[in-house]
């Protein structure tokens, strides 16, 4: 056994050197060989057939190398179906892959691509090409084609059915005292992490390298090897950075396939990097949606039913939605409960995860359905939840496997200052601001894989551990984690543990999707580094030159790289005295972690609780968030100071989709109108208030052996309801439509 001295402390981020100094090198920024590069030219109509495409013009540009279309570039051995990354198997972003033929599905879909031997090059070869269209009449927004949804047996690629129910909602309805009836509105939304998608694909005879900007590289992996019609040990993917994904990079879309593509045409290695437009319409977005909610309660607040409805629009070849009636049907206990979801098949490409992917919309449509019917009640926001406050799953009846949620409302209420709020709606004002205090509920699943995660980890003889994974690090910490939970299991110090992930030729760890991380990948790295010492302690006790020779394991413990006697800590040797005596240069030893059978009998969910002041200027209509306040429990922290950072990035993205984010199809042309951060706005430090992050452990025995849920998507949740529900306290006035924006306000 090893005492936890690393696992929880704020310990900086071991990358954060290479980061600041330009050491860190992205996808885009390898050049192997004589690299080309590929630029895509996307369709201009939303719908219809390629006419003609005239690329004698482009041919001639200097430095051309290709013009591929679906003329001339081979077709797609095989499409995988929609599967959702965290299932370790291919993850297409869509069942639709381009050049197959000339239809258009959407604008922007990719009809070209121009390979130069300079960027500048390609691009000035793709603005020469003339492409002729007979353009068919589209469909791209909700209001064009209301009367033509339909409920469909299944979303989310299959993982979530489209209708969900329990006990009767007619009769719950039916006895409940007051009813809440409102329908809630939310503009399409945009990843924009601050590294666009980008590929570099290389060739070696039939090996093919890429560098690839992803959240699984065996993702990537098993995708383009399924298109290319070749076997994944062929395919070698490498991804140490990335800047930045919110969900845009889990998937796996056109471009890594198509640079290979490329390459192999071109015989050369080819770069093909996204650009900032083509963000908006080449990794998928969340969706515009409408979501209507009807509570039923009794004259004390506790809920007798809830009707949860959602409509939004998909792609022609996928049902997909974000499943924003998961978190909403299970956060409170309601006996009767109907949930369904409702589409229209639009000419857009296949919407795709987004940070709190359902959770962030359905949680603010039923958070401030909760505020309203608090306020019509009389009774405190907090109180009502706590009424309705559930030690179960609603769905299934199985007890969560830890909460921690009272808890959060309390330490969250105590850290705003929550007894300060009066309730009546305009009675707090900071000279001509009025002042708004408002709170939601946060909750997110906790994912797990359904095949085993595996790790590996080696110690040489000089005192140093290596653990390996092949999980990326995109941004949220996790070869730091991973070092501090290494170097526990070993009973190392920090400084002599290092972390390698981002590489298929490493244990297969499945893409850290929806918070889904921390937890497996940390669990297979402790497993793997605890077999390691299982495996040292044993030796020692085996040696008959080892002072342990012949202890009970069960009495060896670890700390500082010694294995000593637990109650006589002077008996004992360092790892390295075991391996220089018997002349081992290293040692390793592997491990895998799949989810306990033991789970399928509990609710795993991480919760908190969200907290807003909002000053609204009632003559101008500007809204300004001055303070938030979060408070989750998640389990075991396994790094206090990336785990709040992770956590005020949800809270500040929460602000951002409440006040700030948002797209429009214009239904005349078929196109998003904002395609870049010009037009498409996110909050800037301007915008960004004193946030306070407070974390609450929690006991979980059954998510996995260090009791670990992850933090990367429950800081978004219920933040924009917060936000919402405080500035009704602040001016009265019950705004159902996100963002929130100032003509809502005048």
């Amino acid at each position: 056994m090893t005492t936890a001295l690393a696992i929880g402390q704020p310990t900086d981020r071991v990358d954060g050197r290479h980061k600041v100094t330009g050491g860190a090198h992205y996808s885009a920024d390898m050049l192997p060989g004589t690299t080309a590069h590929a630029v895509l030219v996307g369709a201009r109509v939303p719908s219809g057939r390629i006419t003609g495409i005239d690329t004698a013009e482009a041919l001639q540009a200097d430095g051309v190398l290709a013009i591929l279309t679906h003329e001339n570039l081979p077709r797609a051995a095989a499409q995988p179906p929609l599967i959702p990354s965290l299932a370790g198997m291919p993850a297409p972003g869509q069942t639709f892959f381009p050049f197959q033929d000339d239809v258009v599905h959407y604008a922007g879909q990719p009809v070209a691509l121009v390979v130069a031997d300079t960027l500048e090059r390609a691009q000035h070869a793709g603005a020469l090409l003339r492409i002729a269209y007979a353009e068919t009449p589209s469909v791209t927004t909700l209001d064009q084609a209301r009367e033509e949804a339909y409920e469909p047996a299944a979303i989310f690629g299959g993982f979530v059915p489209g209708r969900n129910t329990r006990g009767d909602i007619e009769a719950g309805l039916a006895r409940a005292d007051l009813r809440i009836d409102a329908t809630y509105t939310f503009a399409a939304n945009h990843h924009n992490p601050i590294e666009p998608s980008a590929t570099t694909a290389a060739w070696d005879g039939d090996q093919l390298t890429l560098y690839d900007a992803t959240q699984g590289v065996a993702a990537t992996q098993l995708t383009v090897a399924a298109l290319l019609g070749v076997t994944p040990s062929k395919v070698h993917v490498i991804s140490h950075y990335v800047g930045g994904s919110f969900g845009c990079k889990a998937m796996i879309w056109a471009h890594p396939a198509l640079a290979a593509l490329a390459a192999r045409h071109v015989q050369r290695p080819v770069k093909l990097a996204l650009t900032r437009e083509q963000m908006f319409t080449s990794v998928g977005h969340r969706e515009e949606q409408e979501q209507r909610i009807t509570l039923g309660a009794d004259k004390d607040g506790r809920l007798t039913a809830l009707r949860h409805h959602k409509l939004s629009p998909t792609s022609h070849f996928d049902d997909w939605a974000e499943p924003s009636l998961g978190v909403a049907s299970q956060i409170y206990a309601c006996p009767h409960y109907e949930g369904v979801y409702r589409l229209i098949r639009a000419h857009t490409m296949t919407p795709t995860f987004m940070r709190a992917p359902g959770e962030a919309s359905g949680m603010f449509a039923l958070e401030t359905a909760m505020d309203e019917l608090a306020h019509r009640l009389g009774i405190d926001p907090i109180d009502l939840r706590l009424r309705n406050y559930t030690d179960m799953d609603p769905n299934t009846g199985n007890p969560w496997s830890s909460t921690g949620l009272k808890e959060c409302y309390r330490r969250g209420a105590e850290r705003f200052g929550w007894h300060r709020r009066t309730p009546e709606p305009r009675s707090h004002r900071d000279g001509r601001w009025l002042l708004g205090y408002g709170m939601a509920t946060a909750g997110y699943p906790v994912y797990g894989p359904n095949n085993p995660q595996r790790a590996r980890a080696r110690l040489y003889a000089d005192g140093t551990a290596v653990v390996q994974a092949a999980t990326p690090d995109f941004g949220t910490g996790v070869a730091t984690v991973m070092t501090q939970v290494t170097a526990d299991a070993l009973g190392l110090p920090l400084e002599r543990c290092r972390f390698e992930g981002g590489d298929t030729t490493l244990p297969t760890i499945a893409a850290a999707v929806g918070s889904s991380g921390a937890g497996m990948i940390s669990a297979a790295v402790h497993t793997a580094a605890t077999n390691l010492r299982n495996q040292l302690v044993a030796q020692a006790i085996g040696d008959a030159q080892s002072p342990l020779h012949g202890a009970d394991p069960a009495t060896v413990t670890v700390r500082d790289g010694r294995m000593m006697l637990r109650d006589a800590p002077e008996t004992g040797e360092g790892y390295a005295d075991l391996l220089h005596r018997n002349l081992l240069p290293d040692v390793e030893a592997t491990g895998a972690w799949s989810p306990s059978p033991e789970s399928a009998h509990y609710g795993m969910m991480t919760f908190g609780a969200q907290f807003a002041e909002v000053a609204v200027d009632p003559d101008l209509g500007l809204a300004r968030v001055r303070r938030m306040v979060g408070a989750f429990a998640p389990g075991r922290v396994l790094n206090a100071k990336t785990a709040r950072s992770q956590l005020m990035g949800g809270m500040l993205w929460g602000l951002g989709q409440a006040l700030l984010e948002a797209n429009a199809m214009d239904p005349r042309r078929g196109r998003w109108v904002a395609s870049s951060l010009g037009e498409y706005l996110v909050p800037v430090n301007a915008d960004a208030p004193e946030v306070d992050v407070e974390l609450i452990e929690v006991a979980d025995k059954v998510v996995n052996p260090l009791g670990v849920k992850g933090v990367g998507e429950v800081g978004q949740v219920g933040a924009a309801a917060a936000i919402a529900n405080a500035i009704h306290h602040a001016t009265g006035r019950r705004i159902r439509k996100l963002p929130i924006t100032i003509e809502d306000l005048l």
